[in-house]
């Protein structure tokens, strides 16, 4: 890894917000749990600092070349914690289609298992551009869905072009382990 571009205090910012992203997590499913019928702007505002957290600590990170080990297990982790708690959240308050809860739920069990093969291995998948712009547009589908009325359906066309995106991501981490796989 190259020599970090900024001194030791702000070496640390990415790691903090992936910490206060983790942190959010249950204070989000608090102010959601409790909103009217899956809406909530209290929720919708938490959710919105999860997904700008989620974008700037990543980038911060390479930026800066202060990339960690804690970096990347612990940012994937808060994002899968953070829309799978709204996904279910949603799903339990009518807002959001059994399938998708099922797609999002069944990726991420994938992905923990496709973990589970490729860590032992020294492989490293880096996310692509596909997963993350997926992931961006997941979180504002979300976000949208806490933040509007029951029955807009507008934000769930979102949410469906972005579980489209993370399959096709899906499909690419995938293949790529395959093949690193069979190395």
């Amino acid at each position: 890894m190259a020599t970090r571009a900024v001194p030791a205090p702000l070496a640390q910012l990415p790691n903090a917000l992936t910490v206060g992203r983790l942190i959010l997590v249950p204070v989000f499913v608090v102010a959601l749990a409790l909103a009217d019928d899956g809406r909530s702007w209290v929720a919708g505002s938490l959710f919105l600092v999860a997904g700008i957290t989620d974008q700037l600590d990543g980038w911060l990170a390479r930026r800066w070349r202060v990339e960690s080990e804690f970096g990347k297990y612990a940012d994937p982790l808060a994002d899968r914690l953070m829309i799978d708690a709204a996904a279910i959240l949603l799903f339990a308050a009518d807002r959001l289609p059994w399938p998708g809860l099922v797609v999002i739920l069944g990726r991420d069990a994938l992905l923990l298992v496709g973990w589970k093969v490729a860590a032992p291995r020294g492989m490293e998948l880096k996310v692509n551009v596909a997963g993350k712009a997926a992931t961006w547009l997941l979180y504002a589908a979300l976000g949208f869905l806490i933040a509007t009325h029951k029955g807009a359906d507008w934000p769930l066309w979102i949410f469906w072009a972005g579980l489209a995106i993370a399959l096709v991501a899906a499909v690419d981490y995938a293949v790529t382990a395959w093949r690193e796989v069979r190395r």
